[in-house]
């Protein structure tokens, strides 16, 4: 498969989607958030397949191949907003043969939530995720969690690095030190500051980019998934989120998964969250 003239998938996204649909299974998209690129699926990505599901783990436009090469050119993350995120992951799942499932954490699971509004997933799963528009709550910690990007207005043009103190206070709170650096050390990267800023003002702007359309009829059942000790995405904010979801007529269920917090699907208590979104999928496609 080769990328069509003004497509924004890469060859590494156009040959994972290739051999996806060579496979003939149901296939699960996997979306990551800010700070981290979709290598941090791989994990996850082995053990659905090992369960019977192709996959495919597309970037946001312009990601870098790793992250040593996103450390050295950082600014190739800014600017990037949540509706041109969207559409790049609802390019890839075009090119599909079968409607997948799709699992999404913290923006990521902000834009799952997108997807499935358009109709495009099977089954969903988000897990911590940012908040949409008609999400209330911002919490005290949520707030101070993205004050390194929304202190600073020029932040919404640039791509911000998060120092380690404040990884963890955001990511790894429930962490000892040892494994928050380890984290820290391998997954880090820059983020784009923007979608921090559309979140934060989504309540003031009906034309908001984070909205979701959360009453189509063909948005198919939602798992969220809450990390309780989650300082980034407190349960304030997945709460309201399953409330709005609950409208749907579709299946829409919340699991808490105690003592963890926003790291909680790469650090060592990773494969808890996996196989409950597995057993979530599994039982619609």
């Amino acid at each position: 498969m080769s990328a069509s003239e003004g497509s924004t998938l890469t060859q590494r996204e156009l040959d994972e989607i290739s051999r996806a649909n060579e496979t003939g299974r149901v296939p699960v998209v996997f979306v990551h958030g800010l700070w981290l690129l979709s290598s941090s699926w791989d994990a996850w990505r082995d053990l659905f397949e090992q369960n019977g599901y192709s996959t495919i783990a597309p970037g946001w436009p312009d990601d870098p191949a790793g992250v040593e090469q996103a450390r050295t050119d950082p600014e190739v993350f800014a600017h990037k907003m949540v509706q041109q995120v969207t559409d790049h992951y609802l390019e890839a799942i075009s090119h599909l043969g079968i409607k997948p499932a799709v699992i999404g954490h913290s923006f990521g699971g902000l834009i799952a939530q997108k997807i499935a509004g358009e109709g495009a997933s099977a089954a969903t799963v988000a897990i911590d995720n940012a908040p949409f528009r008609g999400v209330l709550p911002l919490p005290i910690s949520a707030l101070k969690s993205a004050s390194p990007v929304l202190a600073n207005p020029a932040n919404a043009g640039r791509a911000v690095s998060l120092t380690y103190e404040q990884f963890a206070f955001g990511w790894v709170n429930n962490l000892d030190e040892d494994e928050g650096r380890a984290l820290y050390e391998h997954y880090h990267v820059p983020a784009s500051g923007v979608p921090l800023f559309q979140a934060a003002t989504a309540n003031l702007n009906p034309f908001s980019e984070t909205k979701v359309d959360t009453k189509n009829p063909l948005r198919g059942p939602m798992l969220i998934i809450a990390g309780d000790s989650d300082n980034t995405v407190p349960l304030a904010i997945t709460h309201a989120t399953h409330k709005q979801q609950s409208k749907n007529p579709g299946v829409t269920e919340i699991v808490e998964i105690p003592g963890r917090g926003h790291s909680l699907t790469i650090d060592h208590g990773w494969r808890e969250v996996a196989d409950t979104a597995l057993a979530f999928v599994r039982r619609f496609v």
